[in-house]
């Protein structure tokens, strides 16, 4: 997904994509509206006590209407107090909830999509719409719905009671709403534009930031830090420009709306103060009256402030739509078909032609043929760009074929739930994966319901239990984020320990022993020579040590396989193999 991947509307409607989110808090929202209602009410019955403390307390002297005017205004300030507060509760409460369920959602369907989609996306802009996105959604929800709805209910009610106290000063103001609403549509449009754009530009820096404080070890021995540092300022500074941008439209919708309310509350003003002195109007209606009409001004003036954060949170929340439309390409089938039980791990390519999504034009595996026995160890050799990770990344189903077919155990890939099909296969990666987690946890991610016992059982087995115990904290050590605190060697007997305990009938090695010495490949080799009994596994390697172990070896060049045989009748055929064993095996 790109930037120019979908149109971007312009239009608040994003926002009610919340409702889902917001309609499990019913209880919450019921409370709200009762609590604005009471605190808009008590707001408007002010200006009321304040005309009776000037026309019966002030113009009459009487100490006693004047106790009970402010006795009058005290109450229903108080009234103020609390019903604000228990809005204040309500409505940050249900905006906490709704965006939480929001996450929530969001994770689960981001965490759902199959490769391809991180391959198009980066995963520091996928990180700032689960957060910052979010969080702009949720400071509009928890506060800028209740100023606006707040401000709405004040200005009808400011508005009605503006005719029922005087109908004539009432129609001099309402001349001048056009002129009021005009602006905030105008400049509305522009701040809910500038909003995404501001948004995109934080998107762009927390992608950098993710992508180079991970690789730091990288960036630092090629002493990159001042480059990269430059990278990051720039980014920055075009998020600065845009958001200056932003800010400098919403300051100028803010003033144009300020200036235009309050000079027509003073029109008003200068209007009533001569109707005053002419004996035509009450000071207590026209000091009713201006307050009310500094009301109405003062919620227009907030409407106006809380639509640039309407536009903001419409900006941020079409983004988290992006997100939401995406479907993942590899999806289980309406009616999955059942693995057979017990699995026997027979695998079968037949005809298999594939290209990455990313590269149409080249492909990855060309009319791909293979059958794996169960229980058979097959290695796969070849050079760079052979296809080899290809075969098991299409036999873990991160992708499909776009012609052949691939099946386990005689059943059609495609026809299989994916996490039933992957819950059959343990795979070690290249690089290894690791979590910042607890030793312990980070092997018994592939099994969570395994105990304690299983996992040392496991570490033993990798060779990995003598330097787990060493940390400070043993197995309840957390190894740091991607195992910060192993070598390499070390995160990959971890690795290793986790397919172990996963304990699949079929193990999928790529490279497993590519970082470890001699000693420990030796004691790993032993292991997973406990492991393969009727085991099937697929293992690409270079090593000779684990290229002789396997039953057959595969020799694939250009996503075909050019060879197959064992390590000596390879070697007598000569060819790539042989040019392979004598540059890289053997050397």
């Amino acid at each position: 997904m790109t930037d120019t991947a979908r149109p971007r509307g312009r239009s608040p409607r994003a926002l009610l994509n919340l409702w889902p989110y917001v309609r499990p808090q019913r209880a919450l929202a019921l409370g709200w509206l009762v609590f604005l209602g009471l605190s808009s009410g008590s707001t408007l019955a002010l200006p009321y006590g304040v005309r009776l403390m000037i026309d019966h307390g002030f113009s009459h002297g009487d100490p006693a209407a004047l106790n009970r005017s402010f006795a009058l205004l005290f109450a229903i300030a108080l009234l103020l107090a609390l019903a604000t507060a228990g809005r204040y509760f309500c409505i940050s409460l249900l905006g906490e909830r709704a965006i939480t369920a929001l996450r929530d959602r969001l994770y689960a369907h981001l965490i759902g999509q199959d490769v391809s989609f991180f391959e198009r996306l980066r995963v520091g802009e996928v990180i700032s719409r689960l957060g910052t996105d979010t969080q702009v959604v949720q400071d509009m929800l928890g506060s800028g719905v209740s100023v606006a709805l707040r401000s709405s209910v004040t200005l009808l009610g400011s508005a009605a009671l503006m005719v029922w106290t005087q109908p004539r000063l009432a129609g001099l103001t309402a001349l001048v709403i056009p002129g009021v609403i005009l602006p905030i549509l105008v400049f509305g449009r522009r701040v809910q534009k500038l909003s995404r754009s501001n948004q995109d530009r934080i998107a762009d820096t927390a992608a950098i930031a993710n992508e180079t404080l991970n690789a730091a070890s990288t960036v630092k021995a090629y002493a990159r830090e001042h480059i990269e540092s430059s990278r990051y300022r720039d980014a920055l500074l075009q998020a600065l420009r845009s958001a200056q941008r932003r800010i400098g439209t919403r300051a100028g919708l803010t003033a144009t709306v300020i200036v235009l309310v309050f000079g027509a509350v003073t029109l008003v003003l200068w209007t009533g103060a001569h109707e005053v002195v002419a004996g035509q109007l009450s000071a207590g209606v026209l000091g009713q009256f201006v307050l009310y009409a500094v009301f109405a001004a003062g919620s227009v003036g907030a409407l106006a402030e809380t639509w640039g954060e309407v536009q903001r949170a419409a900006g941020a929340m079409q983004r988290i739509d992006e997100l939401l439309a995406e479907q993942p390409q590899v999806v289980a089938p309406a009616q999955p078909r059942r693995l057979p039980m017990p699995a026997r791990g027979i695998i079968d390519f037949s005809e298999v032609t594939f290209h990455y999504p990313t590269r149409p034009d080249a492909p990855a595996l060309h009319g791909f043929t293979l059958n794996v026995r169960s229980g058979e160890t097959v290695a796969l050799v070849g050079p760079s760009g052979a296809g080899k990770t290809t075969v098991l990344q299409l036999l873990l189903r991160f992708y499909d074929p776009q012609q052949g077919r691939i099946t386990l155990d005689g059943m059609d890939l495609r026809e299989l739930d994916p996490v039933e099909l992957r819950g059959r296969i343990a795979l070690v990666p290249q690089e290894p994966v690791i979590f910042h987690a607890s030793a312990a946890d980070n092997i018994r991610f592939g099994r969570p319901d395994a105990d304690e016992a299983a996992v040392i059982a496991a570490a033993q087995a990798a060779e990995a239990d003598s330097f787990i115990r060493e940390l400070p904290q043993g197995y309840a050590m957390p190894l740091g984020e991607r195992g910060a605190r192993l070598s390499g060697g070390q995160k990959q007997r971890i690795a290793i320990a986790r397919a172990l305990l996963k304990n699949a009938p079929v193990l999928l090695l790529d490279e497993a022993t590519a970082s470890l010495d001699a000693q420990s490949e030796a004691a790993i080799q032993r292991a997973l020579a406990r492991l393969h009994h009727g085991q099937t596994t697929l293992v690409i390697a270079h090593r000779l040590a684990t290229v002789q172990r396997a039953d057959r070896i595969v020799v694939m060049d250009a996503g075909r396989i050019v060879a197959e045989g064992t390590h000596e009748a390879l070697l007598v055929q000569g060819g790539l193999y042989a040019d392979l064993a004598r540059l890289q095996l053997l050397a």
